[in-house]
């Protein structure tokens, strides 16, 4: 017996080295990957998606594999989940259904990474959830809105949605500047005006192809879209390098365009409504 008690002690220390190797084994490859998604952040000519996904993969698995491996060091523990794995077919089928939409998530998870319909610091819009992904887990997707705010959403749901993707294959945006003016104004110059404060924007960039450039095509384009009852639509295209750029382009566009409006009377109309009022006569 007493020899038998060294033994009993050995294996259960060594299945204590095993859990510990594991968890420093799992923090140093976090380590690793998480200064991986830094270096890529950094360089937006990397793609951090990979790595984020991996992390979560690999730290799983490693965890998976030295629980296992501390059991299996242990005797008395090494009978105990044999017996338990013989009769776990019932409470296996059971998980089996219970875990359907976490299994669906992983695998879509697993679709998001090698497909990449959006990648980490994409900027996207699901539904009317707008905002920039922060991270994908192996069972959802972190989406961090405009407002700082988190939206977590399952990969399974994120996969069969339409996403609208600010940053998929080319990132330049297209803005549009769209503003009403009355009949009554010039329209030469009101066009003139929406071009000139375009062009003099810092953030706006030259979007025109070689044939575009080689046809004398400007680099804003500025059109009557509409003839409303109040005045006419006009819509200027301006383009820049990402969905931010596009966002302070347009805030600064509308703010010049409407002061140059004011200073050289182009009219931006009111609503205006008839009313006809009738007073019925006496009998």
């Amino acid at each position: 017996m007493e020899e038998l008690m060294p033994e009993y002690a050995e294996n259960w220390v060594v299945m204590i080295v095993v859990i510990i190797g594991t968890i420093i084994l799992a923090a140093v490859v976090s380590r690793f990957f998480r200064a991986l998604i830094k270096r890529s952040t950094t360089d937006m000519k990397n793609d951090p998606t990979n790595y984020v996904f991996l992390r979560r993969l690999i730290v799983g698995l490693i965890y998976l594999i030295g629980i296992s491996i501390a059991i299996y060091t242990v005797p008395e523990l090494r009978g105990i989940a044999s017996s338990i794995l013989a009769g776990a077919g019932i409470l296996a089928v059971a998980i089996g259904f219970a875990s359907q939409h976490a299994l669906s998530n992983i695998i879509s998870g697993m679709f998001i990474v090698i497909f990449k319909p959006f990648r980490v610091n994409d900027r996207i819009t699901v539904r009317d959830l707008s905002g920039v992904i922060e991270d994908i887990t192996l069972r959802h997707t972190v989406i961090r809105n405009f407002e700082n705010r988190r939206i977590i959403i399952p990969n399974a749901l994120i996969s069969d949605e339409i996403v609208v993707n600010a940053d998929f294959a080319d990132g330049k945006i297209c803005k549009w500047i769209e503003i009403n003016i009355s009949y009554e104004s010039d329209v030469d110059r009101a066009k003139e005006i929406m071009r000139e404060e375009a062009m003099a924007h810092p953030l706006l960039i030259d979007a025109r192809s070689p044939e575009e450039i080689a046809q004398g095509a400007p680099i804003v384009q500025v059109r009557v879209l509409a003839l409303h009852e109040t005045g006419l639509l006009l819509r200027a295209w301006a383009w820049t390098n990402g969905q931010a750029d596009s966002f302070i382009l347009g805030c600064d566009l509308f703010e010049s365009i409407k002061k140059r409006f004011d200073r050289e009377n182009i009219e931006i109309p009111y609503p205006h409504r008839t009313i006809i009022q009738k007073t019925l006569k006496d009998e």
